[in-house]
């Protein structure tokens, strides 16, 4: 991870801050030095023990040949002089001093940086810890180096010598221990930071740092080791039970050095090929050179064979698995030029799976298992088998697509909610709002792909939903649970929370990406809310929000005003995905004329614009491309600002009913057609491109519709044949044209057009299901 620098955030903010910071050190002479002095371990001069005298030392000379390589002018030559004269620990003092005060007033102003400042810190205290090891070893040495001399000169055994011996080791024991479980401590929480990247948080997922860190203690435990044995081959006695604890946490070391840098996807399909990886921290130090590299294997456990394993150590067998997974095996191979140590999984394929017995009302989608990678290996460096493993993060295995939705929220509440080194796979059951609300917000952000978050008036409108409370109107702090998450449904509704919002987060990803980043889609809002703020907007006034009935639904609401002054708040049935994926949103707003101005007062062409399908006079292959224009079916039409219905069907072409001579077209759309059916509009596409008057029973087929069902019973006419006085029933039928019942009902749609020419709709509160009409008519564009 990159190194955050203290000076490059210190230089942007104004001087005025530091105004009693730079009093004993010249800030002309702190912005030469830059990144160097934060990078130094001043902090780390606790004492007037041996170890902290040499180090002030060593960093004042370090100090004092970086001054003399920056510029030599009279502030740097002074600085120069003073700390030349100065005692090595005052002078860390005084840097230390320097640096503490920087930090104060930069995280006093980016809060934020503070979790990197500490993981900044935590990694200069590892690195002062191996150099507390060195020198403790080099006492070691030393010692051993002087006990040897005098034994060759006096010939007899001194007790004295065996304890200062015994006291240098048993400190240096300690420091390792240290050392080792901070490294330990820093794998756990790049685990965890792996756990939440399922749900889109920022992760680095880089090993090197953490190899390099489990390597330098091995190292540390092979120096210690050659000490010992040196201090045997003197004669002398190691103390009893020192090799025993040496090896166990060395054991300790090696077992925790497997991780799964790939996990396998969190929801797991049954008959699914999949794909993962590990990676063996210490393998380059203790493989290197092995006739036979090691074979992991891969097998699914169950949550409670987990928690067994998470009591106990690792076995030498493991066949207790609840699942057959093909391809389970891969052999461990080292990277020449890395020096990682790992193995890959490629075509691992999950073929059954045996449920465990669930507790009360949990569900399939509810239960927990993992994938355990193993092996083991017998290290020519060391004479003893080591067992190995790795637990993947939590999946929820699934037989059918339909329980993909459940399973991803089992999934996305344990990745959010779990803790560091917890029991396998406890989560808590109730968690506050507040965490909820970072985890919707970061799941959005993520999986749409945007930087524009979830404002405070979006968690207000959430927690209403989640909660079942309407009157809720601020961001107090409340407790959520997993049922209000995903068992209880919403009221009135029969789905629960995190479908309606995945839903949301799905639309949002397929078709309004774009959208959300412009701000052009309010989204999580009430329809009161909506009431309230377009109310007094002037006419034409529009909004984009979700919608609460339908899952995965946009609607636009706006206000129509009337010539007596009185107004009405009127909201569009929900478009979906696949309604958007025939006509864009852009295109759709465009197209209704009664939208004229983004709430609040913007100009609709201004910030939708760029989001309008462009016109083209030809396609690629030559064809005269078609229009797919958006219409109310019914609606408001006292106000003539506002668009009716056509009486007459609009034509592409100069054939029969069609305007003598059609203007450019503007995009190529697919026909689609199919029955109205609440919150999806009604497309029609009657196209004809052949410019001569064509007779009625030659109208070609409707294209895109499905030829293996009949048109029982009911007719299709050329808009060129419809008489103003006859009803449906009166005119001339064609028979045995196909058309897709499940696509569209023809008859009913032209039922729908000739009702809404002759009735007054002007008391209508909710629009009726939209018409498409296939246009090449450009005067949207005027």
């Amino acid at each position: 991870m990159a190194q955050v620098s203290l000076w490059s955030y210190v230089s942007r903010i104004g001087p005025e801050k530091f105004e009693n910071v730079y009093q004993d050190f010249p800030v002309e002479v702190r912005s030469l030095l830059g990144d160097y002095l934060e990078n130094q371990p001043w902090d780390y001069v606790t004492g007037s023990d041996l170890f902290s005298l040499e180090l002030a030392n060593t960093l004042k000379q370090s100090l004092l040949e970086e001054i003399t390589k920056i510029s030599r002018n009279t502030a740097v030559h002074l600085i120069h002089q003073k700390i030349l004269n100065q005692d090595p620990v005052q002078t860390v003092l005084q840097i230390k001093h320097l640096l503490e005060n920087e930090k104060a007033v930069v995280l006093k102003q980016i809060p934020r940086l503070s979790v990197s400042l500490v993981q900044r810190k935590e990694e200069m205290l590892f690195n002062v810890q191996i150099m507390k090891l060195k020198h403790k070893l080099q006492q070691i040495t030393v010692f051993q180096q002087q006990l040897r001399r005098a034994k060759e000169n006096m010939g007899f055994h001194n007790q004295m010598h065996d304890v200062q011996w015994e006291v240098l080791v048993k400190e240096y024991f300690q420091i390792l221990e240290s050392a080792q479980t901070q490294a330990l401590k820093r794998i756990s929480i790049w685990k965890r930071q792996q756990q939440l990247a399922g749900n889109g948080a920022p992760f680095d997922e880089n090993l090197i740092p953490l190899q390099e860190r489990m390597e330098k203690i091995f190292a540390m435990y092979q120096d210690i080791d050659r000490a010992l044995k040196d201090f045997s081959l003197l004669g002398e006695e190691v103390p009893p039970g020192l090799h025993e604890n040496m090896n166990s946490s060395l054991r300790t070391l090696i077992t925790s050095s497997l991780l799964v840098d790939k996990q396998p996807p969190q929801v797991l399909k049954t008959q699914s090929k999949f794909q993962a990886s590990v990676n063996f921290l210490l393998g380059s130090r203790l493989l290197s050179g092995t006739p036979k590299m090691p074979v992991v294997r891969a097998t699914i456990i169950t949550e409670k064979k987990a928690q067994e394993l998470y009591l106990t150590a690792a076995s030498e067998t493991w066949n207790d698995g609840a699942g057959e997974i093909e391809n389970g095996k891969s052999i461990l191979e080292i990277a020449p030029n890395s020096k990682t140590c790992g193995a890959v999984f490629k075509n691992m394929l999950l073929k059954k799976i045996k449920r465990c017995e669930r507790k009360g009302s949990e569900s399939v989608t509810e239960e927990k298992c993992a994938v355990l990678f193993i092996a083991e290996f017998n290290p020519s460096s060391i004479n003893t088998t080591f067992h190995i493993q790795a637990l993947s993060l939590p999946v929820v295995v699934i037989v059918h697509g339909n329980q993909d939705n459940n399973a991803k929220a089992t999934v996305m509440w344990d990745n959010a909610f779990s803790e560091v080194d917890r029991r396998p796979f406890f989560v808590e059951e109730k968690v506050p709002w507040s965490k909820m609300c970072q985890t919707l917000n970061m799941k959005f952000m993520s999986e749409v792909g945007t930087r524009q978050e979830l404002q405070a008036d979006h968690f207000v409108f959430l927690a209403q939903k989640i909660f079942n409370d309407n009157s809720l109107n601020d961001d107090q702090d409340r407790i959520v649970s997993w049922s209000q998450f995903n068992k209880e449904p919403i009221r009135e509704r029969n789905f629960t929370f995190w479908q309606w919002f995945d839903g949301v987060v799905d639309l949002t990803k397929k078709c309004l990406k774009d959208y959300w980043s412009d701000r052009l889609i309010m989204g999580f809002i009430s329809k009161q809310y909506v009431h309230n703020i377009l109310s007094t907007q002037p006419d034409g006034t529009f909004l984009l929000r979700f919608s609460d009935s339908e899952i995965g639904g946009i609607t636009i609401a706006h206000i129509l005003r009337r010539e007596d002054g009185s107004a009405q708040i009127q909201n569009i049935q929900p478009f979906t995905a696949k309604d958007l994926n025939i006509l864009s949103l852009g295109d759709r707003v465009r197209d209704l004329k009664q939208l004229k101005y983004l709430y609040s007062n913007k100009c609709k062409d201004d910030v939708f614009g760029r989001h309008y399908s462009k016109n083209t006079s030809k396609t690629p292959d030559g064809y005269t491309p078609t229009l797919i224009t958006l219409k109310v079916a019914s609606g408001e039409t006292t106000n003539p600002t506002n668009p009716t219905i056509s009486n007459e069907l609009i034509w592409a072409g100069n054939g029969v009913g069609a305007p003598s001579l059609p203007p450019p077209p503007r995009c190529v759309q697919s026909p689609f057609f199919h029955q109205p059916v609440e919150g999806h509009v009604i497309p029609q596409d009657f196209s004809l491109t052949s410019t001569a008057p064509m007779n009625i029973n030659q109208l070609p087929y409707p294209e895109g519709c499905d030829p293996g069902l009949s048109w029982t019973g009911q007719t299709f006419i050329s808009p060129g044949q419809i008489m103003p006085q006859q009803t449906f029933s009166q005119r001339e039928h064609f028979h045995n044209i196909p058309v897709n019942t499940n696509d569209i009902n023809m008859m009913d749609e032209l039922q729908t057009i000739e009702d809404a020419l002759r009735e007054d709709f002007s008391s209508s509160h909710v629009l009726d299901p939209l018409s498409m009409i296939h246009n090449t008519d450009t005067s949207w564009m005027e």
